[in-house]
């Protein structure tokens, strides 16, 4: 049986990695990106709650009269 020649791999895997770099490289080059960005204003939109046109009272159980 042949022995697998093994001379190349080093070459071969440093070209792809290299050109996966590259093409990576590329692709974020075409993106372009804001020099300071500012944040977004979101307008808030409140919805009437019932318990904010009422009065309400917490009672505390430790205020409760003793039973």
């Amino acid at each position: 049986m042949p022995q697998l020649d093994t001379s190349t791999w080093l070459v071969t895997i440093l070209a792809m990695i290299l050109t996966l770099f590259i093409l990576i490289q590329l692709k974020f080059h075409k993106y372009s990106y804001p020099l300071s960005p500012a944040p977004k204003t979101f307008k808030s939109t409140s919805f009437p709650t019932p318990w904010e046109t009422k009065w309400t009272k917490i009672y505390s159980p430790l205020l409760l009269p003793q039973q």
